[in-house]
């Protein structure tokens, strides 16, 4: 082979791998990109779309759920809802043979369209009465949700014993709708 050749042959086989270079960098690696995001959209898409799909063969449920969630939130008066969730509770310690020593409620705006009213119970009784006041609030129909449950002796034998807890009740606010 001649020189003059083989410097061509360098010459083009140098400038080959520029343009291949150039071509990866510039054409193929961004096109590979584009490629992964719109498959990326792809599929979230189809995630969306059977996520929705799902949704619409559950939407009975999910009304007849969220109408029993409405029909079950405290009443919009604060006075109602402390004198209903005050007369649930002695319900419940009268029906569980336990002693409410202690309430403290707290109401808080979390949002535009609903509130909480959040009470601290504090009641005593053996196992057996704290379990039944424990299972009555949770099975009450009220939007109710037990947030904190301690539990602690009041005696030596621990036959006495001592319940705080903290429960959270939903209050819808709905907003007022402009009057034509």
């Amino acid at each position: 082979m001649q020189i003059e050749n083989r410097q061509q042959l360098l010459t083009v086989l140098a400038i080959a791998a520029v343009v291949l270079f150039a071509a990866d960098r510039l054409v193929l690696t961004p096109l590979k990109g584009v490629w992964d995001a719109r498959s990326e959209r792809v599929t979230k898409l189809r995630n969306e779309i059977t996520e929705g799909k799902s949704l619409i063969a559950r939407e009975q449920i999910i009304r007849r759920r969220w109408e029993m969630i409405r029909h079950n939130s405290l009443p919009n008066n604060q006075t109602a809802t402390q004198q209903k969730v005050y007369n649930a509770i002695n319900q419940w310690a009268q029906d569980s043979g336990s002693t409410v020593t202690a309430t403290t409620p707290q109401w808080k705006q979390d949002a535009d369209d609903y509130m909480t009213y959040d009470c601290r119970v504090d009641a005593s009784g053996d196992i057996s009465s704290l379990s039944k006041f424990l299972y009555d609030l949770e099975s009450d129909p009220m939007a109710l949700k037990l947030e904190l449950v301690e539990l602690a002796s009041r005696d030596k034998t621990g036959k006495q014993l001592g319940l705080s807890l903290e429960f959270s009740g939903l209050v819808l606010t709905p907003k007022a709708q402009p009057q034509p």
